[in-house]
């Protein structure tokens, strides 16, 4: 007998997950890829970049290059790493994001499974890996980027170098974490990463995840030369611009042994000041300064004497224009913009060739993710 007071509610929708894909999706000609049909993906831009990526051989680089002694049951290594990467290719910066693609049929299809597995394997993956898989990532993406350019014919005889530090805020007690520079969140902890980029192509070369400390003169010349080392073997030259954090010796040093053309802005010390204002003044009429000089000085602890180059303003007119990309310091009458170079063109070349920084300042600002709530 049917006991009414039981049975006469409605039936409840199923609230638990969709069941598993059996099988992976196979790219094909009905697999989703554009805005017209009624399940639409925005992925379609996947299957070319797994192509490009396929070409490339990125899978026997993968697994010759990554020593990854925790061997993943979920995927393989290969389809770990292929995974993150699309996924900073669709827009993604954290692994919580994972679960929003999990089941995408042209994601899925990529990567050859039925769906990604979940967050915490994403973890426990990456808590697996060595700090020397950081270095191999980055001689990874520098045979990428030679076979990249042998693909599509690029043969840049020059190239030009920007290297900068960046503030990435830290939220908790990550290790490393520091009080220092940090324009935007004064008084926070962050990283400070340094960061070095092609002009010319918009690549990122080199970098490296740092704690929030201002990176010594060792450390400066140490990233420097591995960032030479990753240059393709068709660069004959190169030009290097950065800004007062890395206006020392040893950067000095490091740009000389890759027999690089390097400006550099020059850090306001007493010393200079006095040879400022000793120097030989004349009209600016090419650059937005009221006055300009040269001379020829060797800081304290350097090994020789270089060339300055410098540009003054009267402290009464407003501040120049484009002063993100200079350092300025002041005294009662004047501001000056100082650069050491061992470049022999005109001033006002020079100047406008570090103007062009800031396009890779751009690149710079641009290439940390969101303040680090979580680690990835």
């Amino acid at each position: 007998m049917k006991n009414e007071s039981k049975h006469s509610g409605k039936t409840q929708a199923q609230q638990g997950p969709h069941t598993d894909i059996p099988e992976p999706n196979k790219i094909a000609g009905s697999t989703p890829f554009d805005f017209s049909g009624k399940n639409l993906t925005p992925y379609g831009g996947l299957f070319p970049v797994a192509t490009l990526l396929e070409k490339l051989g990125f899978q026997q680089l993968v697994e010759e290059m990554l020593t990854v002694k925790r061997i993943p049951r979920a995927m393989a290594i290969y389809q770990f790493v292929l995974a993150m990467v699309l996924a900073i290719y669709i827009g993604f910066s954290r692994l919580n994001h994972i679960p929003f693609v999990a089941h995408d049929p042209m994601l899925t299809g990529v990567l050859q499974v039925g769906s990604l597995p979940g967050q915490s394997t994403f973890w426990r993956f990456l808590a697996s890996l060595h700090l020397t898989v950081a270095q191999q990532l980055l001689k990874l993406q520098r045979v990428l980027r030679e076979r990249v350019w042998a693909a599509a014919n690029v043969q840049l005889p020059a190239i030009t170098v920007d290297t900068d530090t960046t503030v990435h805020t830290l939220y908790g007690h990550q290790m490393g974490a520091r009080k220092s520079y940090n324009p935007k969140n004064k008084g926070k902890k962050s990283y400070q990463p340094i960061l070095t980029f092609i002009a010319e192509t918009r690549e990122y070369l080199w970098g490296e995840l740092r704690n929030g400390d201002r990176p010594d003169g060792k450390q400066i010349a140490r990233h420097l030369e591995e960032a030479f080392a990753a240059l393709p073997g068709c660069v004959l030259r190169i030009f290097a611009r950065a800004d007062a954090g890395f206006y020392c010796w040893q950067a000095v040093q490091a740009y000389e042994r890759a027999k690089a053309q390097f400006i550099v802005v020059a850090r306001k010390t007493s010393r200079l000041v006095d040879q400022l204002q000793a120097a030989e003044w004349k009209p600016s009429p090419q650059t937005d300064a009221d006055q300009q000089c040269e001379f020829c000085y060797q800081p304290e602890g350097w090994g020789k004497a270089y060339r300055f180059i410098a540009l003054r303003y009267e402290t009464r007119d407003k501040t120049p224009q484009a002063h993100q990309q200079y350092q300025l310091f002041a005294t009662p009458q004047y501001l000056y913009r100082v650069f050491v170079t061992n470049m022999d063109d005109a001033i006002n070349l020079l100047v406008w060739f570090y103007q062009q920084r800031a396009g890779a300042e751009n690149l710079i600002k641009g290439a940390p993710a969101k303040p680090a709530r979580s680690r990835w």
